[in-house]
């Protein structure tokens, strides 16, 4: 007897895009779509003030709703700010932190990140945290020891318990954006190998990654069926 397929998470942010009603078309066309079965995890990740309005529509479809930030304290003087308990108030079960663009322009570190991660998992909230090489990075055949500083670094605050609640995806920043390269297909799961490999150095036996960086339709079946490759993290297309 053949193994079950593996389960794949497909999912898209839509950055700085869309307003209110393509937020509503865009969920209610997720509705009763066909990728909503049970070996298929979709999520999608809008914009703050449309997430209320997303939730609600997506409610009880299995679809999940995630932020594409939030601040480790729970409330404060954070001007411009949305805690992760204001995210589940609006519906939100999800919440991606640290992605590259956050990182280049908004100040974002590797400590940053890791008071995030385990303030979204004491709330309860699943943490899709976001690792990659630079282009000199890239270059310099230097990718796996960014990722294993990035990877190692998002868990320094989160219990050992809940470790199995982080999804990572990995975006080579060099892919990422209009004029960005996408990675091969066998580049890719090289690497999502070693960062399940770092996961298990930390505790984590079976940790998903998804893959994310120029994702298309001509190459998404062939990254998705890679071994390692646990989804796919979607952009602009």
């Amino acid at each position: 007897m053949s193994p079950p397929p593996k389960k794949i998470f497909v999912g898209t942010s839509w950055k700085m895009n869309k307003l209110g009603a393509n937020a509503i078309a865009f969920a209610n066309a997720l509705v009763g779509n066909p990728l909503s079965q049970k070996h298929i995890q979709p999520f999608v990740i809008p914009p703050f003030p449309y997430i209320q309005v997303v939730s609600k529509i997506l409610s009880g479809t299995g679809i999940w709703v995630g932020a594409q930030n939030m601040h480790w304290q729970d409330d404060g003087a954070w001007t411009g700010e949305i805690s992760a308990l204001m995210i589940k108030d609006c519906g939100a079960t999800l919440v991606e932190i640290g992605h590259s663009e956050r990182r280049m322009h908004f100040g974002e570190t590797d400590e940053t990140v890791a008071l995030k991660v385990a303030t979204a998992l004491r709330h309860g909230l699943m943490p899709l945290v976001c690792v990659g090489d630079t282009k000199a990075e890239y270059d310099a055949r230097e990718t796996k020891g960014a990722i294993t500083r990035q990877v190692t670094a998002l868990m320094k605050y989160a219990s050992v318990a809940d470790l199995h609640k982080i999804i990572v995806a990995y975006e080579p920043v060099w892919s990422i954006g209009e004029g960005g390269t996408p990675a091969s297909p066998d580049f890719a799961d090289e690497q999502h190998q070693h960062i399940k490999s770092v996961g298990r150095e930390l505790g984590v036996e079976n940790l998903n990654v998804l893959y994310g960086g120029s994702v298309n339709p001509s190459n998404c079946v062939e990254l998705a069926s890679q071994t390692h490759i646990d989804g796919l993290f979607i952009g602009r297309s």
